[in-house]
């Protein structure tokens, strides 16, 4: 990926990018994710801006994606294989790890807070937490 690219992150994707993009820097990452390409979106409801994830055999990078209108975020549009969708302030809760077990992601999405389209794949984050 260009440097460009790399600076037109905005919003919701450039935080995410700090958070993920160092594991491109650790050797076990890159061999545990040799096989892998994988593209998980990751929309944050009330912000401008969606990222999308995207795991390519062991590497990771982000892709900024404006999320209005909803076709910008559409499976057949962007080609994402899992989808994780809430507002901001709960991936904030997320990224920062202190309530990341299972059962309070099953509560969020019970009451509707968060919503997941293959799961699946969406289960990968659960992994890249661990590094």
């Amino acid at each position: 990926m260009s440097e460009e690219k790399k600076k037109r992150l905005k919003g919701f994707a450039g935080v995410v990018a700090k958070q993920v993009e160092p594991l491109n820097s650790i050797e076990k990452f890159k061999e545990d994710f040799k096989d892998t390409e994988l593209k998980i979106l990751l929309n944050a409801k009330d912000g401008k801006y969606a990222a999308l994830l995207v795991i390519d055999k062991g590497s990771v990078y982000i892709e900024g994606i404006e999320n209005k209108p909803k076709e910008n975020i559409k499976k057949k549009v962007v080609g994402w294989d899992g989808l994780l969708q809430a507002k901001t302030q709960i991936f904030v809760d997320l990224l920062g790890g202190e309530d990341i077990s299972m059962g309070s992601i099953v509560g969020k999405i019970l009451t509707g807070r968060m919503k997941i389209r293959g799961i699946k794949n969406v289960l990968v984050l659960l992994k890249l937490f661990e590094y």
